[in-house]
């Protein structure tokens, strides 16, 4: 195999790094964790990001790993301890995340069809900038999406959402009249 190889790349968001890999570390989708607690079960690598101080949120994606920091630590000294983390942690052969399971059961047709556009169409072009968009709800011509990694708090996500998003799915949907970012 191929020596690692990480590269920070820096996104829209300017409170988000994302870290591109030479391989894959899941195998499809990402996980995205909003703090520790929640990463305690699933992550052993977004819990080893978390112990770093000024670390946010985690976002882990098939080559990708991208992290929302509080600005409250020097940048450069931030991105090596991340870099360092990432790499022991990918190298160590350790698990790095246990994907979680989504249940679809349960959605109307409208809501099953919205989520299969986002899956296919959106969620691999924000995936680019080290962020993620989920399918929350179908409700009076609202669609209401999750933005996660690098999208949550960006200050281009109005324009994706807006302009993106919101156009795609009129397409296939006139009745649609907005869609709308929750917690």
């Amino acid at each position: 195999m191929n020596a690692l190889e990480i590269n920070l790349e820096f996104t829209p968001n300017p409170d988000a790094l994302k870290y591109t890999l030479n391989r894959r570390v899941l195998i499809t989708g990402s996980e995205y964790f909003k703090d520790l607690e929640e990463a305690k079960d699933h992550s052993p690598l977004a819990v080893k990001l978390f112990s770093i101080p000024g670390i946010q949120t985690v976002m882990i994606g098939t080559n990708f790993i991208s992290v929302i920091q509080d600005n409250s630590q020097n940048l450069r000294q931030l991105n090596q301890k991340l870099m360092d983390a990432i790499r022991e942690h990918i190298e160590s052969g350790q698990e790095i995340c246990t994907p979680r399971s989504y249940d679809a059961t349960g959605l109307d047709d409208m809501s099953l069809a919205i989520q299969n556009i986002l899956d296919a169409e959106v969620r691999p072009m924000v995936a680019q900038d080290g962020g993620d968009i989920t399918f929350v709800r179908y409700d009076d011509g609202i669609v209401y999406v999750s933005m996660q990694g690098a999208c949550q708090g960006c200050p281009s996500s109005s324009m994706t959402l807006k302009a993106g998003i919101l156009t795609r799915l009129q397409q296939e949907f006139p009745e649609i009249i907005d869609v709308e970012p929750i917690g």
